[in-house]
């Protein structure tokens, strides 16, 4: 009996040993240093998926819409807005103190065609689509002037050669679309902080080009707060010295840096890292190994991944504004269908059970230990 009350003592004491570890969390450890942050869907921004709700308020200090904020959502027939789900993402970072993030205003992609065409379907005349970006950037940043704190002002103009992305707005407009998004932004809410946001920033000819666009917008007088390096990365592309280098880079033109949209996808990638939402590849069973869950040693090394980008980001705490995650739970993350459709990927912090990854408590500790 006496054994059975000591395994009974034993087990409580474990038990309430884990429930005090719990209370710890990834908008603590981080407080001091940087917001922490994820992006939010649908379901949770509107309370059906509770379960991520709850760990979305506990964990993180900032927030994102995941697409809701994109223009074909926001504006889908010119003049005709709709901020029913954006209101409610806001609304949420209100009432949980979060400091919260408009993504994007100005995109080639998720953008409703009536932006660039007139009533015959050909080209707008530059003219026009200036008009069409003022008043989009006009309406929904005065919409939440004071509320949102932050705009991805313009998202993923550059290639990774240096180039210009030759989208619509810059078929139309050539470069002088990005300054005029600014100009807008900076217009319609002198408080928020505005962004150019991207994927691959850490490519040198990308860095070179971005860095040059920060200094030319500030040479024009018009405002740039950070860049937002997306963190779609790999287990081994980029290296942390090459993500280093653009961190740096990115610092030393004036502005702080976000590290944005950060999932590390534990699958082979068929072609590097890119984040180009319009690139699909066909299903292939060698492409999915791990349906079942990670192995210990491919767990290890995801692990460890994390970990030393974690810790990059501490050394550079000064210079970073925010670190976001790109997403919850395992379940939710975009990468089970890219750049493949109906992969099984392991990318976030939180499995698909709800249940935090030992990871958290690891970034959690490591957090304490970098000053």
């Amino acid at each position: 009996m006496k054994r059975i009350i000591i395994l009974g003592l034993i087990t409580f004491a474990a038990s309430n040993f884990n429930a005090q570890k719990s209370d710890a969390s990834l908008k603590k450890a981080f407080q001091d240093k940087f917001y922490i942050g994820t992006a939010m869907n649908l379901e949770q921004i509107h309370g059906t998926d509770q379960k991520s709700a709850d760990i979305i308020k506990n964990q993180f200090s900032s927030i994102v819409a995941e697409n809701c904020m994109k223009s074909m959502y926001l504006q889908p027939q010119e003049g005709q807005f709709f901020f029913d789900d954006t209101d409610k993402f806001v609304e949420f970072g209100e009432k949980n103190n979060m400091f919260i993030i408009g993504h994007t205003l100005i995109w080639h992609s998720q953008v409703p065609d009536w932006f660039f065409v007139d009533k015959n379907g050909k080209n707008v005349s530059p003219e026009v689509l200036k008009q069409r970006m003022k008043n989009h950037i006009t309406t929904i940043v005065s919409h939440y002037k004071g509320r949102v704190k932050g705009w991805d002002v313009v998202n993923e103009a550059i290639m990774e050669d240096g180039s210009y992305r030759k989208s619509k707005f810059y078929e139309i407009l050539g470069e002088e679309f990005i300054p005029l998004a600014f100009q807008y932004a900076q217009e319609a809410d002198p408080s928020a902080e505005l962004y150019y946001n991207d994927y691959n920033e850490w490519h040198p000819d990308k860095v070179k080009m971005v860095t040059q666009l920060v200094k030319n917008l500030k040479s024009k007088g018009i405002r740039i707060d950070g860049v937002g390096m997306q963190a779609h990365v790999g287990m081994d592309s980029p290296t942390i010295d090459e993500y280093e280098k653009a961190i740096i880079a990115y610092s030393e033109s004036g502005v702080k840096v976000n590290i944005t949209e950060l999932d590390i996808s534990a699958l082979p990638s068929p072609w590097g890292t890119s984040a180009n939402i319009a690139d699909k590849i066909e299903y292939d069973e060698k492409m999915n190994p791990y349906k079942k869950g990670l192995p210990a040693d491919v767990q290890a090394k995801w692990e460890k991944r994390y970990l030393e980008f974690f810790q990059l980001f501490l050394k550079h705490k000064k210079d970073i504004r925010r670190v976001t995650l790109w997403g919850l739970t395992d379940a939710q993350s975009w990468k089970n269908d890219f750049p493949i459709k109906g992969r099984t990927d392991y990318p976030l912090l939180f499995d698909r059970q709800y249940k935090a990854k030992p990871i958290v408590e690891k970034i959690i500790k490591l957090s304490t230990e970098i000053k």
